[in-house]
């Protein structure tokens, strides 16, 4: 029997099955989603941190992908596996399956100080696809959705409504109500209880034995499913709730990993390791269960990811949780993780730039494992650009299912790579996303063009960024400039994309009114240096420095690389002294207090001298500060160089002379 939490929707109305004889030779379907998990999020993609064993061992018995994508945030991702579609198709194009449903559109209006008309999602996934689940059910299928879903809040665009015969979720999904029980959810149409504190949401979870982690929650149901159909083929998709916030962890493992720490310097955050070794053990059982009943043989089993890892949220001077007070039902849990985190972001990313809500490689490469004993060599290894718009294709393929006519599907099937006997056939991979900083890309080869909707200086270099991944995986050179034709043979793809999935293009803001050409600053003379505790002009083909208290410095977000650096300047110090370089990198939301700065001296001189200093970066830089020894008197600076350790080619330069 089903425990109660299951929700079982009859169909006995849609018994198209074969014959069981000819069902019980098919392969079952497992498809496990972790949320929130980064390209670098376990040892088998290269970190040293996370302790993740079952997937490392999964990794070896199955075929590893290197260039496997999401989308940036995870409703759009979730709902291009279960239709094959493009976001761009299929409207949902950000993580809003938690809010009212809405469809998508372009607004009318917007304010003045806006140049455009920015496209608004929609909320749920559209009852007339036909989902990945509905095409399994009807080819005699027995189909679970178990843990997140963030496609549709409210009864009507529920898991049951696309195929789903049991479901096991709560909404809204952005996060579970609690990652303990009691999980604070409640029976549709009943009034919650009036405890103080407490979040509430609807859906078919209930609650196990008190304190019970629901990552092991759902598995428990995703493994009494399996068992229950041992004996017919299903689809189980398995798409948990970890490592999405709140951050809510079991303290023994986080513990633990609070001990250690990461010998390359990058990740370190205990919170995250304790929530991934839950995960890793959720797919540990999963595994076994299928060892125990006799079902691995016969079983195909993909482990993918959302989005890339999170590497902005509940950061110290994350204003979200500034203003949290003790009265928020978030306050333990905030205040548990402030303690173990050490200010850390959920994760780090690099060698990739960025993270979660980011057109960037840490936005969008996740990691991809699949494993189909007999078929998949195991241990393999492939480069092959996929997508969440493959999957569906993929395993109606491998089942020998035709994909159904009536339904539009933008993705490939890459079984022809799962079994190397052939290779991806599309010319390029695209990846829509109009929200947070917006744009669209496009992958072809080792080619990737970023092209923005409007400028954003703060955030990236001009409207088109070119990378070329082969040679710079941390997207830190565009190459826009020096590519001028490759940009334009991407940019004639990004078109036809838009065209050919009738994406909502940003349009001009009628109401737009830019400010007057008088409000616009004057140039700054110091280029986005930004004197600290020290006055600094210009003046005589010189940057005269006064220092105005101690430990006076210059600090900048324009010097932007990834690895080893180094700064060279030419000073005049009459009084000498010393100085140091310090630097921050992507995901650190503070500077730390040691290992991060190397110090130089400043003789003292009326003459100009050269003075430089090797930085050994780890991850890319995003704020440097040069400290100077201006509190011992005046010094003037007629250039300062930031050159890239092995090429000596420039990051960035400030030369006063000119």
């Amino acid at each position: 029997m089903y425990r109660l939490g299951f929700r079982i929707v009859c169909v006995a109305l849609v018994c198209v099955a074969l014959p069981l004889s000819a069902e019980d030779s098919r392969p079952n379907i497992v498809l496990f989603v972790v949320d929130d998990m980064g390209w670098m999020d376990s040892g088998v993609y290269g970190s040293e941190y996370y302790q993740t064993p079952n997937i490392d061992r999964l990794a070896e018995q199955s075929m590893r992908f290197t260039d496997a994508y999401a989308v940036p945030l995870c409703s759009p991702t979730r709902a291009s596996i279960l239709t094959g579609q493009y976001s761009a198709r299929h409207g949902i194009t950000t993580a809003g399956g938690h809010t009212p449903p809405r469809e998508r559109h372009l607004p009318p209006s917007a304010p003045p100080h806006q140049p455009l008309l920015m496209p608004e999602s929609q909320t749920y996934l559209d009852l007339s696809q036909i989902t990945l689940s509905e095409v399994l059910r009807d080819a005699g299928y027995r189909t679970a959705h178990i843990g997140k879903w963030h496609l549709g809040l409210t009864e009507p665009h529920w898991p049951e409504a696309y195929g789903f015969e049991v479901a096991f979720h709560c909404q809204p999904s952005a996060g579970p109500p609690s990652y303990f029980s009691p999980y604070g959810v409640i029976p549709p149409g009943t009034d919650p209880p009036q405890t103080k504190g407490r979040r509430y949401a609807v859906g078919t979870i209930t609650d196990g034995p008190p304190g019970q982690h629901i990552t092991d929650r759902t598995t428990d149901e995703a493994i009494e499913f399996v068992r229950a159909h041992r004996d017919e083929p299903f689809f189980l998709n398995y798409w948990l709730f970890s490592v999405h916030g709140p951050w809510q962890h079991k303290e023994e493992y986080t513990a633990e990993f609070a001990e250690t720490t990461d010998p390359r310097g990058k990740q370190g955050n205990p919170v995250m390791a304790s929530m991934l070794r839950n995960v890793d053990e959720a797919l540990g059982r999963i595994m076994v269960s299928l060892d125990e009943l006799g079902l691995t043989e016969k079983t195909i089993v993909l482990f993918y990811s959302d989005n890339g890892g999170n590497v902005h949220s509940w950061v110290p001077d994350d204003p979200r949780i500034k203003k949290v007070t003790a009265e928020h039902p978030l306050y333990d849990t905030i205040q548990s993780y402030r303690k173990w985190s050490g200010g850390r972001p959920p994760t780090n990313n690099s060698p990739l730039r960025d993270g979660k809500g980011r057109l960037y490689e840490g936005g969008q490469r996740v990691p991809l494992i699949v494993r189909w004993p007999g078929v998949i060599r195991p241990g393999s290894v492939s480069d092959a650009v996929i997508g969440p718009i493959d999957l569906y294709p993929t395993i109606l393929d491998a089942l020998g299912i035709p994909i159904p006519k009536q339904q539009v599907v933008d993705g490939e099937s890459f079984l022809p790579v799962l079994k190397e006997t052939g290779t991806m056939q599309r010319t390029a991979y695209f990846t829509w996303f109009p929200h947070l900083v917006p744009g669209v890309s496009v992958r072809q080869g080792d080619w990737k063009l970023i092209r923005r909707f409007q400028p954003r200086p703060a955030d990236y270099e001009g409207l088109h960024e070119l990378f070329h991944l082969k040679d710079d995986i941390g997207e830190t050179t565009n190459l826009a400039a020096k590519h001028p034709e490759k940009v334009a043979e991407l940019d004639a793809l990004i078109d036809r994309f838009v065209e050919q999935t009738g994406a909502l293009y940003p349009q001009p803001n009628p109401a737009y009114q830019p400010r007057p050409a008088t409000t616009v600053a004057p140039a700054d003379p110091l280029d986005g240096l930004l004197p600290r505790r020290c006055e600094a002009t210009v003046a005589d083909g010189a940057l005269r420095i006064v220092g105005t208290g101690s430990m006076p410095f210059l600090g900048t977000g324009r010097v932007k690389s990834t690895g080893p650096m180094t700064m060279a300047m030419r000073v005049r110090a009459p009084n000498g002294g010393s100085g140091r370089v310090e630097w921050r990198v992507d995901g650190q939301a503070e500077f730390p207090e040691s290992g991060q700065s190397v110090d130089f001296s400043l003789a003292a001189n009326d003459d100009w001298q050269d003075v430089s200093a090797v930085v050994p970066a780890q991850g890319r830089t995003n704020i440097v500060r040069l400290y100077l020894p201006a509190d011992e008197g005046p010094l003037e600076i007629q250039s300062i160089h930031y050159r890239h350790a092995e090429s000596g080619k420039t990051i960035y330069e400030w030369d006063f002379r000119n």
